[in-house]
């Protein structure tokens, strides 16, 4: 039997996209399992990594590198999970995704074990390029589980519910992980890891996905383009993650990626726009829906990154501990489960673009309520605004991917572009929305410090004052009056850059809801525009 013969299916059962299982009638107990299965794949996707993430400074010590160095841990999954969108949609059409799965879930699996023995940087990062690559496929994976768990009415609540599980993983590793840490230190992290990995392997090969159609779909062109296309993102990728580490115009190598970033991705884009078979859909990734589109989750995703960027390190420049913030990740996990089930099951296809102002409204929302904070502020201040900003990160997540759906099914060929479109703008929105604001915060935070030491003469009575008080602290210690004064200005030093970096942070917090609103307006005026198209000519336009 040929097994890329089209097969026969019932209405109901028949794929909806090219590579995709076919849909058959599930008794309601399979349906939950479905559904198990397709949280527990789609939180494996992500968590790993988000544990070693919201976990860097201790992992650092443990493997006695850099703070360089430990970038390069997240750098090396997102440079392997954008890279495998290119290649991956083909072969599920051609192989099956589940066959994809297996492979690399095994893959993570062995590497993550032979990391348990091996405590150094280059197998820490082997680990994250692993699970990059199996994250790409579990993403997809956990999408389909979660759409055989719904009836065929309530599939895009499905979709919906499957690609936002993801999103748990982030606020899920920072309320856990001392926890790991504590059963065997750095290995707890590796041990928990390796426990997802084959506790999703083990339900993938128990529980399979119903069969679709298969195609004939790779040419020899595909793996060249995917080699300049993967080599150009993943430099792009690494001058991204380490930019603000080792500084945008210090480091000669930083310069040279990009440039070579362009020169890959812009030949890849190149070999595809002249073939008669394309992998990407140039003319397509080209027009201008899919590039608002596109401009849309970058922004949104921007956005997204003040949790992890802006109100985790401003706490942490306060020197809250994370016991001290255990609470504020629950709000903020509560928050992303809220946004996640309320886009659910408020979805419609009519109505797509008002989740994403509603989205934009409350992380614009939140980002203003931080942007008011002082050296005083502690989590439980910060409770509703990182609820907003949560579950505006989850709400938004659907409809954004149901847009794009939306253009793909007039012409299926474009499901690969559309694939690698929206896994490259969500993985390198967060990275830039990072890189944007780190470096914006040290900017600002150079110069509130140097605005600050301009204002602190020795001379000034309050500041000799202050001086002199922090000074007597050390009076039963430090015999020296002068070694004291010098104690009382380190002290001064200490708080002046503390000042500084709070209100740097509250600069940060005013640009992340700055970018929010602009967002908004632009999102405000094309749909009026659009209305005004529909109203004169009575043609849909997007």
């Amino acid at each position: 039997m040929d097994k890329y013969a089209p097969r026969q299916w019932l209405p109901h059962e028949k794929p909806s996209l090219p590579g995709s299982p076919s849909t058959p009638l599930h008794a309601p107990a399979k349906r939950l399992a479905y559904g198990v299965v397709g949280l527990l794949v789609a939180i494996t996707g992500g968590l790993g990594n988000a544990l070693v993430v919201a976990n860097l400074p201790f992992l650092q010590g443990a493997l006695g590198a850099t703070s360089a160095e430990m970038a390069w841990l997240p750098a090396a999954f997102v440079m392997t999970n954008v890279s495998m969108n290119l290649l991956l949609v083909k072969f599920r059409q051609q192989f099956g995704l589940r066959a994809f799965t297996e492979v690399f879930l095994v893959l993570y699996a062995l590497v993550t074990f032979a990391h348990l023995f091996v405590n150094d940087l280059n197998s820490a990062i082997a680990v994250r390029a692993a699970h990059g690559m199996v994250g790409a496929a579990l993403s997809s994976l956990g999408l389909y589980y979660m759409i055989q768990a719904f009836p065929a009415q309530w599939r895009l609540k499905a979709m919906v519910l499957g690609l936002g599980a993801s999103q748990l993983a982030v606020p899920l590793a920072r309320i856990f992980f001392e926890d790991l840490l504590q059963i065997a230190e750095w290995r707890g992290l590796y041990l928990f890891e390796l426990g997802l990995a084959l506790a999703a392997l083990g339900c993938v090969l128990l529980l399979k996905l119903p069969p679709g159609d298969r195609f004939k779909t790779f040419e020899p062109l595909d793996f060249l383009t995917f080699t300049l296309m993967a080599s150009g993102t993943a430099l792009l990728c690494a001058a991204l993650s380490l930019g603000r580490i080792d500084w945008w115009l210090d480091a000669p190598w930083i310069g040279v990626a990009l440039a070579a970033a362009i020169a890959l991705i812009f030949s890849g884009l190149a070999i595809e726009h002249n073939r008669s078979n394309p992998l990407l859909m140039t003319r397509w990734l080209g027009s201008g829906a899919i590039i608002r589109l596109a401009l849309c989750v970058i922004l949104i995703r921007m956005v997204t990154s003040e949790q992890s960027t802006g109100a985790v390190g401003f706490l942490q420049a306060l020197n809250m501990s994370s016991e001290q913030m255990r609470t504020l990740y629950a709000i903020m996990l509560l928050g992303a489960i809220a946004g996640l089930a309320s886009s659910a099951l408020t979805i419609n296809p009519a109505h797509l673009v008002l989740p994403l102002f509603i989205s934009l409204a409350a992380m614009a929302t939140g980002a203003f309520m931080d942007s008011s904070s002082s050296n005083l502020t502690r989590p439980a201040q910060m409770y509703l605004s990182q609820f907003l900003l949560a579950f505006g990160s989850t709400f938004f997540f659907g409809p954004s991917m149901a847009l794009g759906i939306s253009h793909v099914r007039a012409n299926p060929r474009n499901l690969v572009s559309f694939s690698v479109l929206f896994g490259i703008c969500n993985n390198l929105g967060g990275l830039i929305g990072s890189a944007l604001l780190g470096t914006f915060q040290t900017l600002r935070e150079k110069f509130h410090s140097s605005t600050l030491v301009d204002q602190l003469s020795s001379l000034e009575p309050l500041v000799g004052a202050r001086i002199q008080g922090g000074g007597a602290g050390y009076a039963g210690v430090i015999v020296d009056p002068a070694l004291r004064n010098e104690v009382g200005m380190r002290l001064l030093a200490n708080a002046a850059t503390r000042e500084a970096n709070v209100l740097a942070y509250n600069d940060v917090f005013m640009l992340i809801g700055t970018i929010a609103i602009l967002t908004m307006i632009w999102i405000f005026i094309r749909s009026l525009y659009l209305r005004y198209l529909n109203a004169t000519s009575g043609a849909p336009t997007r």
